[in-house]
Parts: C-alpha cells; structure tokens; sequence
C-alpha cells in the first residue's frame, strides 16, 4: 500500500502542490495581519479580535475551509478526472487491486488535507504572533492555556475535516464532473464556515462529526463499489 501511495504522489507531483499550499499559507497569514492591522490603523478602536482565544479560531477556520477546496481539486485531479477521461482503464489493466487503488488515492487527499491544516496553522499562528510582538494590534499575551486549548481543538477539528473533504467525491462521482465536485465543496465551507455575530455550526459539535462520517461513509462505499463501475459509459 505504502508503494502505491508513493507512485501515485509521485505520478502527480505531489510536491507542486505542497508549494502551492506554502503560498496559501502565506497569503492568510498576510490576510490577518492586515485586516487585524487595518481595523485599527483606520480609528478603529477595536480589532476583529479582542485576544488570541478569538483570534485563533477565525485562523483555524479560514485553514480549514480552505483546505477543504483544496481537497476537492485533488479528488478532482486523483480520481474525477481520471475516470472522465477513462485514463485510469490503463491502471485497471495492470495486476492492482482496484479498491486498493482508490483506496490510496483517498488517503493521499485526506492525509495532504491533514497535514496542510495543521502546518497552516502553525505557519500563520507563529507569523501573527510575531507580527503582533511589533504592532501590539490583539492586547492580550498568548498564554500557554489558550495555546494548548487551541491546539487540541485545532487537532480534532482538522480529523474532521479531513473526513469532511470526501464528501464532494459523491457528487462528482455521478457524472464525472470537475466542476460539480469543486461547487459542493464550496457549498459546504460556504455553509459550515459562516458565522453569524460569533456563531457557527462548527460551535455544535455534532455537525461537524455527523460531516465527517458522511465522509467516511461515502470513501467506503467509493472504494466498495469500484469493482462494478462501468468506465464504458
């Protein structure tokens, strides 16, 4: 399994795409600097946020919807794609097992999912801190209490969105269709990522573990049901 993860990263360059995930992560670190920044240079008296535990979570949140599109078009280039253009007949031809095979490409997308969330965040805690050691733009200090909660709920928020990220497979599954796979993907951060006055389905945390065994479920029954599908039609 490990082998054919590694040629399918390989086949796809999976490297390129960690790249473009490091300019993600420097373009919403910039984004919260300079809308935290630019609140208060204006005459604002108060910033977006009052302290880093408010701080933090809009970060952890702009991460994972973002990533969660990012998995989409992953599955639209490992998986979609390749069963629009029937490119992965060739890959049926060979003595693989089919379920392993897709098996592997879901975790590729999940496990690349989990790793730029947590690195996102990372990434963007530690410029914003060292960004806000200079401007003092969010008062409070960042204690070890708050790092620590954050950190835990920034570890199981991102297993579920790693599931979660599956979800849109379903949809474009159908019909083979890029376009429908990245559109539902935008609808559920759209949905799941909005806040109203502080408040957002993610602060019920039922949603977003019902969200992630959706997505369990559909990468099971995907993986089940590629023997019979038919790559004539």
């Amino acid at each position: 399994m490990l082998k054919l993860i590694g040629l399918e990263m390989k086949k796809f360059k999976i490297r390129g795409y960690f790249r473009t995930a490091l300019i993600i992560y420097l373009i919403i670190a910039a984004f919260m600097c300079l809308v935290t920044w630019g609140q208060t240079f204006e005459g604002e008296t108060q910033s977006p946020a009052q302290s880093y535990s408010e701080l933090l979570p809009m970060m952890d949140t702009l991460a994972r919807v973002t990533f969660i599109v990012f998995a989409s078009v992953l599955l639209s280039r490992f998986v979609i794609d390749e069963f629009k253009t029937k490119s992965i007949t060739v890959l049926f031809m060979y003595p693989i097992n089919r379920k392993k095979l897709i098996f592997a490409k879901l975790l590729i997308v999940m496990g690349f999912t989990f790793i730029n969330i947590i690195l996102s965040n990372v990434f963007i805690n530690v410029v914003y801190f060292v960004f806000n050691s200079f401007l003092h733009v969010v008062p409070n200090d960042l204690t070890l209490s708050v790092l620590l909660k954050h950190s835990l709920s920034v570890f199981m928020n991102t297993i579920a969105a790693s599931c979660m990220s599956l979800i849109p497979l379903y949809i474009g599954m159908r019909k083979y269709s890029v376009p429908a796979t990245i559109i539902t993907s935008l609808l559920i951060v759209s949905v799941f990522g909005s806040q109203i006055n502080g408040f957002s389905l993610n602060s019920i945390i039922i949603i977003p573990v019902i969200l992630a065994a959706v997505g369990l479920v559909i990468a099971y029954i995907s993986i089940k049901n590629v023997e019979n599908v038919d790559l004539i039609k």
